[in-house]
């Protein structure tokens, strides 16, 4: 669609908006829940045949908002989408055309929380338009949690989620402050580096001090995902193993084979540190 063809095509949604009928508008209505976590796809479900069945396909108008703003609207293959949405709703017209008129989102941010209504914008009396109302759908985003163990050394491969992610914090486990650790757009250096495809971030050479909280924030400083980190003493494994190793050579030596049996243990401990 061309810059003209979408200024006539605003101007006609504009037009149609001021001559809808607002009492055909709900006064309550029960909200389908639907919950999702950042970055996902979600379906707002939708069938317009079971409110308008005489509807004929080819001229369908249907529009979602989130009141009092649209998010998006369609009249077959003429399309508007609110800006915070471009890009990312669509209501597939194969779809449409059979009476589904759920609205997918894509990548799907915090800040899409919220209740969404769609609407059948139908030809009333005297010319007008009325809208029909279809369905009500809260939808309720979320972020990610998780907790990760490395050891000292080991790398820490941060998810992003969506390429709305734009920083990084950080709280130490002995510090009630956030750090802010890297910020899209940032260069690559030693120790932090971005994909150059996926969304993620890599923080390389861990150390005992990196131990703590990590927040990936979108543009709106709304957190994507919270990972909590720990670091593992790297050698603690190595010590119990000794630990157990020493009560086999005890329990050997009061044993009445202790001779041989301690001379086959000290043989396999040694070969143990030689590797």
């Amino acid at each position: 669609m061309t810059i003209l063809q979408m200024r006539l095509w605003c101007f006609i949604f504009l037009l149609t908006g001021n001559l809808v009928d607002s009492s055909a508008l709900p006064s309550t209505a029960n909200p389908v829940p639907v919950m999702t976590m950042v970055g996902n796809q979600v379906v707002l479900p939708c069938s317009w045949k079971d409110s308008q069945k005489e509807m004929a396909a080819s001229g369908c108008h249907i529009q979602w908002m989130t009141p009092p703003h649209t998010v998006f609207e369609q009249l077959g293959e003429d399309r508007w989408q609110g800006a915070e949405y471009e890009g990312r709703v669509e209501v597939p017209l194969e779809k449409l055309n059979s009476g589904d008129c759920s609205l997918i989102i894509k990548d799907v941010q915090i800040g899409d929380t919220g209740r969404y209504e769609s609407f059948l914008v139908v030809d009333g009396v005297r010319s007008q338009k009325t809208k029909v109302f279809i369905q009500s759908v809260k939808l309720s985003v979320t972020d990610h949690k998780s907790q990760k163990s490395l050891y000292p050394g080991d790398d820490l491969v941060l998810k992003l989620y969506t390429p709305h992610s734009f920083a990084v914090v950080f709280q130490s486990r002995n510090s009630s402050e956030w750090v802010n650790l890297w910020k899209r757009g940032d260069e690559n250096n030693e120790r932090m580096e971005k994909h150059h495809q996926l969304e993620q971030l890599t923080i390389k050479n861990l150390q005992y001090s990196d131990e703590g909280i990590y927040k990936v924030l979108d543009e709106n400083d709304l957190s994507v995902s919270t990972i909590q980190l720990y670091i593992k003493e790297k050698y603690m494994s190595s010590r119990i193993q000794a630990k157990q190793e020493q009560i086999l050579i005890d329990a050997a030596a009061t044993s009445s084979s202790s001779p041989l049996l301690l001379s086959v243990l000290l043989s396999f401990y040694q070969i143990i540190h030689l590797h």
